[in-house]
Parts: structure tokens; C-alpha cells; sequence
């Protein structure tokens, strides 16, 4: 483990869900339901609602997915970046 920075941890920063915030308001801007983004991003309605609730995290490659769906970087997803 080392100097690893788990995703996981990112998003627990101070209690927040910094990329389940961030990807609702994204889906929400490009006005897509849970479902349509699963689908575009081939993940189940659920995988999406986790994700914005706190209640799991994508894989990397899963997150990197999103990213370029929305045209984003992973930094701006784990709030890294503004």
C-alpha cells in the first residue's frame, strides 16, 4: 500500500461524497435519469444511484469513463480541481 491514495479515501474527504455530488450535477445538466447515464456508461441504474449517494465508488476505469463522457477531467470528478 505505500504512499497509495485510494480513491475511496478522495471521497470520504471530510465527509463528503465530492464525486456522487459532482456526477448528479453533471447528469442533471446534461438532464439524463439514472438509467440513461447507466446505459451510456454500461453500468446498471443502481451503479449510478450508489454512486451519487456515497454508497460505492466506480473503478478507475469506470471513473475515467464518466470523465470523458462529460468531457471532465478525474481530477474535477474527486474535486481535486474545481
Amino acid at each position: 500500500m505505500g504512499n497509495e491514495v485510494f480513491l475511496s479515501e478522495l471521497l470520504d474527504n471530510a465527509g463528503m461524497n465530492y464525486f456522487g455530488n459532482r456526477l448528479k450535477i453533471l447528469r442533471l445538466k446534461y438532464n439524463l435519469s439514472q438509467l440513461q447515464l447507466a446505459r451510456e456508461l454500461h453500468v446498471s441504474q443502481s451503479a449510478i444511484s450508489s454512486w451519487e449517494n456515497g454508497l460505492s465508488e466506480p473503478n478507475l476505469f469506470k471513473l475515467v469513463s464518466v470523465a470523458k463522457f462529460f468531457k471532465v477531467s478525474v481530477d474535477y470528478l474527486i474535486a481535486l480541481k474545481d
